[in-house]
């Protein structure tokens, strides 16, 4: 079965990779050093330090494979180019919630890096996949479990990066 595609920003790839690089450079040498500390204590069967250090180490192996199955899996998306006519992934999108009138602005981004309390939305979310593909303009439905949410676009731009 072939892996799904992570899309994601060029600004996300980069994040990952410098994560990546004080996962495996940094943190994997410090908790050896706590492994063989605590080993050093003599007996492991009732070693907290050796305990904590071990699912320490166990926690930062899997987030290794994580960023790695991502990274590995990237479709990469610049935001330099991204096409301001219709939403898409890497762009920031201004609507304005029909009911309450709302104006609300969102960065449309992968899965993984969603949260919508900063204003980013995954492009799968329900919101998300409402607007992908959509213009100025447009107005977009949306099921929620508080019912159907309209949105009106009001504007797409290219997210300004630092």
């Amino acid at each position: 079965m072939q892996e799904k595609k992570n899309i994601i920003t060029y600004e996300s790839v980069k994040k990952y990779e410098e994560e990546l690089h004080d996962l495996k450079v940094v943190k994997r040498r410090e908790v050896a050093q706590k492994i063989k500390e605590a080993r050093e204590q003599g007996d492991l069967s009732e070693n907290a330090e050796y305990d904590a250090a071990m699912d320490e180490q166990r926690d930062i192996e899997a987030r290794i494979e994580k960023l790695e199955n991502i990274l590995k899996n990237a479709e990469v998306v610049d935001e330099e180019e991204v096409n301001t006519d219709v939403v898409s992934i890497g762009c920031v999108v201004k609507i304005k919630d029909m009911e309450t009138k709302e104006e609300l602005e969102y960065k449309i981004d992968a899965p993984t890096e969603a949260n919508p309390l900063k204003g980013i939305i995954s492009y799968e979310s329900p919101v998300g996949a409402a607007l992908i593909g959509k213009k100025v303009k447009d107005t977009v439905s949306v099921e929620a479990p508080a019912g159907e949410l309209k949105f009106k676009i009001l504007d797409i731009q290219k997210v300004k990066l630092n």
